[in-house]
């Protein structure tokens, strides 16, 4: 599993005219299931975006989490982060976890990180969406 993980101050997905999920302050986490990915994989991720320090404390430094600062979260699937690009010039996502597998793994890690005690607010999976956001910092950080 791969998370790109973007402090945001308000984010939203709709698809087509419809909001599916929307937040204010947290983060924006964009989600790529790999064929080798079990429900181990989604904990720990959850985990670690849940514990990740992106805030800043009382002296500038990132020393808060996303649960410290009872932000929320929007997750949003996006196989193309499990991309690779070694060869040519197309990506190839033969790397990526067929939808009726990863579907689930992708509950899975919301459900994970709900119960680490963030709100979460999700897109469609599968859907085409838009994603609008505005990145605070900008702080972007990439886990896998």
């Amino acid at each position: 599993m791969r998370a790109v993980c973007q402090r945001v101050l308000q984010a939203r997905v709709t698809v087509g005219a419809e909001v599916a999920g929307e937040i204010g302050p947290g983060l924006c986490v964009l989600l790529g299931v790999a064929a080798a990915d079990g429900e181990a994989e989604a904990e720990r991720l959850a985990a670690r975006v849940a514990r990740l320090r992106v805030f800043a404390g009382a002296d500038g430094r990132f020393d808060r989490s996303v649960v410290d600062e009872g932000g929320s979260a929007l997750v949003v699937s996006q196989f193309t982060l499990i991309a690779d690009t070694a060869k040519g010039n197309r990506p190839s996502f033969s790397g990526a976890e067929r939808p009726e597998r990863a579907e689930p793994l992708y509950e899975y890690f919301c459900a994970a990180l709900r119960e680490l005690g963030v709100p979460v607010e999700t897109g469609v999976f599968g859907a085409r969406m838009e994603l609008e956001l505005v990145n605070d910092g900008p702080v972007t950080i990439v886990l896998g």
